[in-house]
């Protein structure tokens, strides 16, 4: 049996199928979360704004533009609630509960946790516009277009609000090395 469309569950949920918006929380839910905990860099705040994110999807279902991808809306929702999030309350903890990657790379240079703290150290020093393509681009793995779409600019500006970034990024070695591997 081949998996439901996101379309088709849209569909789905705007003729009041709740099942089917619950596979849509369930098929994005860690991406959301992703996205915000590399955004805000606490969990709980993360667990936070993904909820907010899957309520407002819910409640503005009928405001989603089918021509679109359905994820690059929903991400849109997520990125907004996350910087607004931050804005309100800025965390300054460490990270927690965030899945770690098998693969062998830079981070063990100085081992996966001073990695992982010199990696969302640099991330959150960046402003929201450059954080934002950062995550989802490096971290989510959006295309030019995808990321377009969810943050609602030109691809143009994406590209070189990803080049700023990187620059700003690259002032370290080890970062610069992951820059490469993602």
């Amino acid at each position: 049996m081949s998996e439901e469309s996101d379309e088709a569950l849209v569909r789905r949920c705007r003729t009041g199928d709740r099942g089917a918006f619950e596979t849509l929380v369930v098929r994005y839910q860690r991406p959301v979360f992703n996205a915000a905990l590399r955004m805000l860099r606490h969990g709980e705040d993360a667990r936070d704004v993904a909820q907010a994110t899957f309520l407002k999807a819910y409640e503005h279902l009928g405001d989603f533009d089918p021509q679109y991808r359905f994820f690059s809306w929903l991400y849109r929702i997520a990125i907004n609630e996350s910087i607004n999030h931050g804005k309100r309350r800025r965390s300054h903890e460490g990270l927690s509960g965030e899945e770690r990657d098998s693969a062998a790379g830079p981070e063990q240079a100085l081992g996966q946790d001073q990695f992982d703290g010199a990696l969302q150290a640099a991330i959150m020093g960046l402003s929201d516009d450059y954080r934002a393509v950062i995550v989802l681009h490096h971290v989510v793995g959006c295309s030019y277009e995808d990321m377009a779409a969810i943050l609602d600019i030109p691809a143009k500006t994406v590209k070189s609000r990803l080049f700023s970034a990187r620059q700003r990024l690259k002032d370290s070695p080890l970062l610069a090395a992951w820059l490469e591997q993602t």
